[in-house]
């Protein structure tokens, strides 16, 4: 499975069997979660056969059961979308690995002796990891491409195809909360500015905007177009 083929079949599961995760996979996910590290100057870590934090109440509100693993996502504070962002790509990975995910932003218990969080780092949320008991299901989008972005080119008639491209995987981005209040703006000289809308809960905005941002990369081709 390719990576553009993961953004496509990569649905949030909450209910996972009892199956460990092979040791095979675990390294992978560990060598790619140390790469993402060194490059977003991040402290993302995986926690294995740790139940305790989506045993109480409020994990059994939000339907998750069967939960043993989940990476936790620690980052510098203020550092929220680069986390986002890589924090993604190992979600991805872990898709091409046969395994299933979730971002969860609040429905979850924090377990501070599973994971190192130093000064200066924050945990932001965590994301189930493991075998579903199914592969989810894609929700549907409730407003097309248009109500995500802007055209800020002069005499410019239509969207090029790498962005419309990008757009369409922005659009199956997951997010920590469950919205997606984000818009891409693109500029002259090819040129991609992408911005977080309001939302009451704006503290996950910025996170899920690094999400989106990973999809539409992948989507639009990582060297047609600049970030600004």
């Amino acid at each position: 499975m390719t990576i553009q083929e993961a953004i496509i079949s990569r649905h949030s599961v909450r209910q996972y069997l009892d199956k460990p995760i092979e040791t095979e996979k675990i390294e992978r996910l560990q060598d790619f979660i140390a790469e993402c590290n060194r490059k977003g100057n991040l402290h993302i870590q995986l926690v294995t056969n740790e139940p305790n934090a989506f045993s109480g109440g409020l994990a059994k509100y939000g339907k998750f059961s069967g939960i043993r693993n989940y990476i936790a996502m620690i980052g510098k504070k203020g550092d929220d979308t680069t986390l986002g962002y890589y924090g993604e790509q190992v979600v991805l990975l872990a898709q091409t690995l046969g395994l299933n995910t979730c971002w969860v932003g609040l429905t979850y218990r924090k377990q501070p002796d599973k994971y190192e969080v130093l000064d200066g780092e924050k945990l932001v949320c965590v994301v189930a990891l493991g075998y579903g008991v199914t592969q989810g299901v894609q929700h549907p989008q409730k407003k097309d491409n248009k109500a995500y972005c802007k055209d800020a080119r002069k005499d410019s008639e239509c969207f090029p195809e790498w962005f419309v491209n990008g757009m369409q995987a922005a659009l199956l981005a997951p997010t920590a909360i469950n919205q997606q209040k984000f818009e891409f703006i693109l500029h002259d000289g090819n040129k991609v500015e992408a911005k977080t809308r309001f939302t009451i809960l704006n503290s996950y905005a910025p996170i899920d905007l690094g999400i989106a941002k990973c999809h539409f990369e992948i989507g639009a081709g990582k060297d047609v177009f600049e970030w600004v």
